[in-house]
């Protein structure tokens, strides 16, 4: 049997290119590719060789899902990026004007959430001690 990894997800925002510019600067990342997408839309591929962030938006204008997405189903809860720096990531974000919150440190990292522009939860994680 083969490895499986995880190559991307893809997540529909209302600017893909404020998300592309966002996921640099927290990350580091690059953009893969960016172009016409399905129904007239735009997407921003944004990540490293091994997997990325589909960012996509349609032609017209997109609003934000209604309620909690843990109690829908098919609702992205959250999208977890590994770091080697946890606490520098962590300054980049709220330098940008988010709130981190739910800090944790047990087995097998340490980690902190936040939000985006569009409401998408992000959990930022760092194995290392």
């Amino acid at each position: 049997m083969s490895t499986a990894f995880l190559e991307h997800v893809n997540v529909t925002v209302s600017d893909p290119a404020a998300t592309a510019k966002r996921l640099e600067d927290w990350f580091g990342w690059k953009i893969r590719w960016k172009g016409a997408s399905l129904g007239g839309g735009t997407t921003y591929h944004i990540g490293n060789d091994s997997s990325y962030v589909a960012a996509y938006s349609p032609p017209d204008a997109t609003t934000r899902v209604a309620g909690d997405s843990y109690s829908q189903h098919g609702g992205l809860n959250h999208i977890a990026v590994v770091v080697d720096d946890l606490d520098e990531t962590e300054t980049r974000i709220k330098a940008g004007g988010y709130e981190t919150v739910n800090h944790g440190d047990y087995e097998p990292g340490r980690r902190f959430y936040f939000h985006d522009d569009d409401g998408i939860e992000f959990e930022v994680v760092s194995y290392r001690t």
